[in-house]
């Protein structure tokens, strides 16, 4: 830290999807505050955080990586897992249940910034996991933020859920959760199998609803989306958490925003135009992310029916359920010959593990995308204009994946047979790619939603913090005796 100020601390949750839009929203403050940020988390993770900067560049001096202490061996985990890439849902679970772990180093943390700066930060921005944060800022006399890295609708219906658990009590497949429309109804096939399992008594449970409900007592929330996306979401959440919501999202790189689609540069897609030909019409992408997979079984009936559809695609594939996500991947869990096939006709382009997304979206040939549904992808292809078909798998991308189909007109759920008229789509995709355009458009007095939204948010942290320190001095004049630590 030095000698410079710190404004705002973050802790993010330990994944990639959650770190990234951390760090983009750090950026963005900064560039309309000029604030000095400091981002807290587990080493391999600040680690990683430093290597998304430039190569042989050091972070910006206004930025400040602080490493927490953690043991993941301590917590039942294997050596070095310290966020969700390539670990099973078990394991998940595990990490997600230790990472209250973090709450007495994260204080210690923050006091060392008040004995060098001699005040607390403005506020502290935490993950809508770590409810145990709010407790923390208040005793350090600063101001809690709660920041949820996905969408208004998708975070309702998780807090709805998990707080809701004795009203799903019912023989009925499907359900309402408090919060939404009558008429919006959730089916239990919507739900993950240790969703379903929840009664309150299991480790999911014991950690979330508490967690949760410790976040609806801060003092307001930053989600990731735009006013002009997600309409009853945002409303439904601001009257069930009773807060503000602040939506200053889509967190998306500027390259992204500036012009759909962006140039065919993408090494991924310039080689599957020269190799395999699929440039030349509109071709599928497939990807669920960087932690998920599908069975085994089910790879195999997706590559059946993608080589007899005779569509060009580009499929990021990794190592099926119940094996290493991390291992090579071997030729038996496709069809007999399939890799080799889809080279000789041109069909397609197997991706092993990982590729450029960004890339791969913003190229004019990307005609759809079978995705997993995780907010992070869902509005990287909603601004390029990419039509999506669901495949959700975890967390809460079913709930996502509902409210694109349902709300948004712009999906197909693969796993539900939902039908929708592809000229129709194409129009609401148009629709919504210059929305999120608009919301954050930032040019002179031409200010969009999302611009709006983090200039209201930064005008009430200071304004909250001045009413803080006023009550705090108040406080002290009204009692002689008391002792200032």
């Amino acid at each position: 830290m030095g000698s410079q100020q710190i404004d705002i601390v973050m802790l993010p949750f330990m994944a990639h999807g959650h770190l990234i839009p951390f760090l983009s929203l750090a950026t963005q403050i900064h560039h309309r505050t000029g604030f000095n940020i400091a981002i807290a988390n587990t080493p391999l993770n600040i680690q990683y955080l430093r290597s998304t900067f430039h190569q042989h560049q050091h972070p910006p001096p206004w930025i400040h990586l602080f490493e927490l202490p953690f043991n993941s061996a301590g917590h039942g985990l294997p050596p070095n897992s310290e966020n969700t890439e390539n670990l099973p849902l078990d394991q998940i679970g595990k990490l997600v249940i230790s990472s209250v772990s973090l709450k007495t180093p994260f204080h210690n943390f923050l006091l060392d910034i008040i004995k060098k700066q001699g005040k607390p930060p403005l506020c502290i921005i935490s993950d809508v996991f770590f409810g145990w944060v709010v407790e923390v800022a208040n005793i350090m006399n600063t101001v809690s933020i709660t920041f949820d890295t996905g969408g208004a609708y998708g975070i309702l219906a998780l807090f709805s859920f998990w707080l809701n658990l004795s009203d799903r009590k019912t023989d009925s497949e499907e359900f309402n959760l408090p919060g939404f429309p009558e008429r919006c109804k959730f089916h239990v096939s919507q739900l993950h199998e240790f969703m379903r399992n929840a009664d309150g008594n299991d480790s999911w449970s014991r950690f979330l609803k508490p967690q949760l409900s410790s976040s609806l007592q801060s003092f307001g929330c930053l989600t990731n989306t735009a006013e002009e996306l997600e309409p009853l979401g945002l409303d439904s959440l601001r009257k069930y958490t009773q807060f503000p919501v602040w939506p200053i999202g889509p967190l998306l790189p500027k390259q992204l925003l500036n012009k759909s689609p962006l140039s065919s540069s993408s090494s991924t897609t310039q080689h599957a135009g020269k190799s395999s030909g699929i440039s030349a019409e509109k071709f599928l992408y497939i990807s669920f992310g960087s932690q998920n997979t599908v069975s085994r079984s089910q790879m195999m009936e997706l590559a059946i029916g993608l080589e007899k559809s005779w569509k060009p695609l580009i499929w990021v594939i990794r190592p099926p359920l119940g094996f290493d996500l991390k291992a090579e991947f071997r030729s038996e869990w496709l069809p007999e010959g399939f890799e080799a096939r889809m080279k000789e006709s041109n069909q397609g382009l197997l991706v092993k593990n990982w590729a450029l997304q960004l890339e791969i979206l913003s190229h004019k040939s990307t005609g759809a995308f079978l995705s997993h549904c995780g907010w992070n992808s869902i509005m990287e292809s909603l601004s390029q204009g990419v039509k999506i078909i669901g495949w959700p798998m975890a967390a809460e991308q079913a709930f996502n994946s509902k409210m694109l189909v349902d709300e948004m007109g712009v999906s197909v759920e693969l796993t539900r047979g939902v039908q929708s008229s592809i000229s129709r789509t194409r129009e609401k995709l148009e629709e919504i790619a210059h929305h999120i355009r608009v919301a954050v458009k930032d040019e002179g007095s031409e200010k969009g939603s999302s611009i709006k939204a983090k200039d209201d948010f930064i005008s009430a942290i200071k304004t909250r913090k001045q009413e803080v320190f006023t009550s705090s001095i108040l406080d002290l004049s009204a009692n002689k005796h008391c002792v200032v630590v």
